[in-house]
């Protein structure tokens, strides 16, 4: 298993090495523009890297890979559809018809399905889906797939969140005897590993040599999701479904509060502003990749604690309420931070961003400002 995790590593780094010249040649490339605060072009690479290591080395182990066809199959399309995005910035149509295109492969050819809810309303009480599993099976694909999306905005912070939802689900997955599981979820966490190593703002190195762009983003989300539900459903599940909101936790939140906040002020969900926390952070004055850190740093806590929550027998009723109290809470938190221009007590200067002081962005007519948020681009 370790000659195959050292190839995974050898093709996934080898692969970004190689193509980053390549990308920059045919424009496969990350522009820097009023919201995107990167220097220079950057390759949009590590989706497709993360991917040919990933699939490559698997064929390597020890396992039976019949039963995860679909698997692959899925996987492929929404990379090869967030490339294209990449490329020619498809419409939100298009990537969300190849989103539940996956989601549908991933039920009917892979047998994947959300079926229940686990024990929500408390113990011997499952929450059974029956008519709606397909249903909430391409909802639950779909959804963290953006939210995995959403959380891309700095250097490291989607590769970091993977990381840790990848080791969370290894370790479920080792404890309850899921051999095959566990190899193939460190095999994704040894590539986002390798991406990570040319991600990430490092004291040497002040800027990221690639991007995963949304092939990277949309293979990440869609391979989670896959195991989420894979190790939370049927009579031998590992994990009860509640524990894979803690083990995504902080893009949960920061997904599903941006989307509440845009609905609170008649704007669209899809639509871009600064609202996440990463930029949120970014505006106290505090650098991208120590934002990037105390991000990672809350979703590593959050993580240890649902493992720990399982681990200790705790009501899969009780860790769901705690999950919305916190989210409330955070939701409060946010709202008020806005409202005050302070988070905690550190002031939130737009200007820090690059952007224009809340007064003077008032003063702007309404078409002036819809066009600028237009031209900024998606979350």
């Amino acid at each position: 298993m370790l000659a195959s995790f050292a190839l995974a590593l050898i093709v996934c780094c080898g692969l970004l090495h190689i193509l980053r010249p390549l990308a920059t040649r045919i424009g496969l490339v990350d522009e820097p523009d009023a919201r995107k605060t990167h220097q220079g072009s950057v390759p949009l690479i590590g989706g497709v890297a993360m991917f040919c290591g990933f699939t490559l080395a698997t064929l390597t182990l020890d396992v039976g890979l019949t039963a995860y066809r679909g698997f692959f199959a899925a996987a492929a399309i929404v990379v090869v559809v967030g490339l294209l995005d990449d490329i020619h910035e498809l419409s939100s149509r298009g990537r969300f018809g190849a989103q539940i295109g996956a989601a549908l492969i991933m039920a009917y050819w892979g047998g994947v399905v959300l079926h229940d809810l686990g024990h929500l309303g408390g113990e011997g009480r499952l929450v059974t889906l029956s008519g709606w599993a397909i249903v909430f099976t391409v909802f639950a694909t779909v959804g963290v797939i953006n939210a995995l999306n959403m959380s891309d905005g700095l250097d490291g912070l989607a590769g970091g969140l993977s990381l840790i939802a990848l080791l969370g689900l290894a370790y479920v997955a080792d404890s309850a005897g899921r051999d095959a599981e566990r190899a193939l979820l460190l095999m994704l966490a040894v590539v986002v590993t390798g991406f990570l190593a040319f991600n990430l703002r490092l004291p040497w190195r002040r800027r990221a040599l690639v991007f995963m762009g949304d092939a990277g983003s949309m293979f990440l989300g869609f391979a989670l999701t896959w195991f989420f539900i894979a190790l939370s459903q049927g009579d031998g599940r590992a994990m009860p479904p509640v524990a894979a909101l803690w083990l995504l936790m902080v893009p949960l939140f920061d997904t599903v509060w941006l989307i509440l906040w845009r609905f609170s002020q008649g704007r669209s969900p899809t639509s871009s502003d600064v609202g996440h926390l990463h930029h949120v952070l970014q505006m106290t004055g505090m650098r991208a990749s120590t934002s990037v850190w105390v991000m990672l740093c809350i979703a590593s806590v959050c993580a240890v604690a649902g493992v720990a929550a399982l681990e200790a027998g705790v009501a899969e009723s009780t860790m769901f309420y705690l999950f919305l109290g916190l989210f409330a809470l955070y939701c409060v938190f946010m709202a008020v931070s806005w409202h005050r221009r302070r988070l905690l007590w550190w002031p939130i200067e737009r200007r820090l961003l690059g952007l224009p002081d809340r007064r003077e962005h008032a003063q702007r007519p309404v078409e002036e400002r819809r066009r600028v948020a237009d031209r900024r681009g998606g979350a």
